[in-house]
């Protein structure tokens, strides 16, 4: 099993931003960065989970709904990440981390 902890450190810090952050900047794209990055964590684990499987695709529930969106994302991710057998994806949980802080500085949280 691998650590995921700088994972879910990373998701949890950009959460809590995101509930910290007044509503104006949530509407001007902060909330927009936190859904896309939740999809595609979900995407990620959704694949790992069940390859060849319909994607399925997180629903927008708002601007006020998107941090929880988030972790429950990438609490997702970093479970199959952490259960992994070793040597399998590898690659998957740098990147994984890469994205949320390249989300983190593109929403300007």
């Amino acid at each position: 099993m691998r650590d995921t902890s700088e994972l879910s450190a990373a998701v949890e810090r950009f959460a809590d931003r995101l509930r910290a952050a007044p509503q104006s900047r949530l509407q001007r794209g902060a909330a927009a960065e936190g859904l896309a990055l939740a999809r595609e964590l979900a995407r990620r684990a959704q694949r790992i989970e069940e390859p060849g499987a319909t994607e399925r695709v997180m629903p927008d529930a708002g601007v006020f709904t998107v941090a929880d969106q988030l972790v429950v994302a990438g609490n997702d991710l970093a479970e199959v990440l952490r259960t992994a057998p070793d040597g399998a994806l590898e690659g998957d949980l740098g990147e994984a981390v890469d994205l949320v802080r390249e989300a983190t500085r593109r929403a300007g949280l």
